[in-house]
């Protein structure tokens, strides 16, 4: 869908029709021209280009993130509660 204003034309699409032609519309984007997505009638986005003044860069992480098997697990819990049971009243008759 286009709707004319005084000053520009401005592209208006569904949410499906989005879906299906994607690529279509991310072209018209790179024309420099706005694409307002609908969502049942109502504009919930606005797809607009990608203006920036420097490429982006990339850095390299501030921490090293350890690996699964190198995280301690926490100690054991000391309670005198049976899980099974408390599992077995809080399903009830379920």
């Amino acid at each position: 869908m286009t709707t004319d204003d005084y000053l520009m034309v401005m592209k208006r699409v569904g949410v499906a029709e989005l879906k299906a032609r994607l690529s279509e519309y991310l072209r018209i984007v790179r024309r420099g021209e706005p694409v307002t997505v609908l969502d049942r009638d109502t504009p919930v986005a606005r797809i607009v280009p990608y203006d920036t003044p420097e490429p982006l860069e990339i850095h390299p992480p501030a921490r090293r993130v350890p690996r699964l098997q190198d995280v301690p697990l926490p100690p054991p819990l000391n309670i005198d509660i049976d899980v099974l049971e408390l599992l077995d009243e809080e399903r009830g008759e379920r």
